[in-house]
């Protein structure tokens, strides 16, 4: 599918397995990417169900936000709005997908992680919406996606802090459905694929079309809404520490500026 992509399929499951060095960085070229494996998928009436993983130790760590031009392309565009509008492909699928999720994920690695139906864990899983502490406004639907799953409270909670959340905390959320051991977690999510696609497939497809009613384009619409806040926010010295910060591996000095 791609050099980042490797897909399987095991009976009525398919696994789709992505690895981008090693935080497993995504662009709007791999979320591209991500979203023409999971629309081929969609295709094939062979595959009822999705398990989506990454390779090492990370799960998603996000956008790269290093080097000059953080979230541009190599003309110095930005790449956030095509960004989001791969974003809003993937929640557009009509599959249930299980993200197996090994370590952490960070950012609109959270964002990735949400796309799915369910979450099976690792121990050493941490879930961390850290925008704030970049100077950043959330990004990647999560301010719609992250309540719609913890509930408005824990997602506050998580958005205005950038805590990073434990594994156990997370299973407590139900931002993850299982927690299990590192070497098992993708196997427990091919399990719960499995089980999901033992049933009828179109009575699943119709059931699940009905409990993620309009949420693409609810994710659409709070994407516009994030990014134009994103590109406000993008402008301020705040932000510009964040990113220092970050590569300097210490907590920002913010000034409200």
């Amino acid at each position: 599918m791609s050099e980042h992509l490797s897909v399987s399929i095991d009976g009525h499951v398919a696994t789709v397995v992505y690895t981008r060095g090693a935080a497993n960085f995504v662009s709007a070229d791999t979320v591209g990417e991500i979203a023409d494996a999971f629309e081929a998928l969609d295709a094939d009436d062979s595959v009822r169900a999705l398990v989506f993983a990454t390779g090492g130790k990370v799960f998603c760590g996000g956008a790269d936000l290093t080097g000059d031009k953080p979230l541009a392309d190599e003309n110095g565009e930005s790449e956030t709005p095509r960004l989001y509008r791969n974003a809003v492909r993937l929640f557009s699928t009509r599959k249930p997908v299980v993200m197996a999720v090994q370590g952490s994920a960070v950012g609109a690695g959270l964002g990735l992680a949400l796309v799915g139906d369910f979450r099976v864990a690792a121990p050493e899983a941490r879930f961390s919406a850290s925008f704030v502490t970049l100077g950043f406004h959330a990004g990647f639907g999560i301010t719609h996606t992250l309540p719609r799953v913890v509930g408005e409270q824990h997602a506050s909670l998580m958005l205005l802090t950038g805590r990073r959340v434990k594994a156990e905390d997370a299973l407590r959320y139900g931002l993850a459905d299982e927690v299990v051991p590192l070497d098992d977690v993708r196997a427990a999510a091919q399990r719960l694929a499995a089980e999901i696609a033992a049933n009828a497939p179109l009575a699943v497809e119709a059931t699940r079309a009905t409990m993620r009613a309009e949420l693409a384009e609810a994710v659409r619409r709070r994407t516009d809404h994030e990014r134009a806040e994103q590109d406000r926010l993008m402008q301020t010295a705040d932000f510009r520490e964040g990113i220092k910060a970050v590569g300097e591996r210490r907590a920002g000095n913010f000034v409200r500026g």
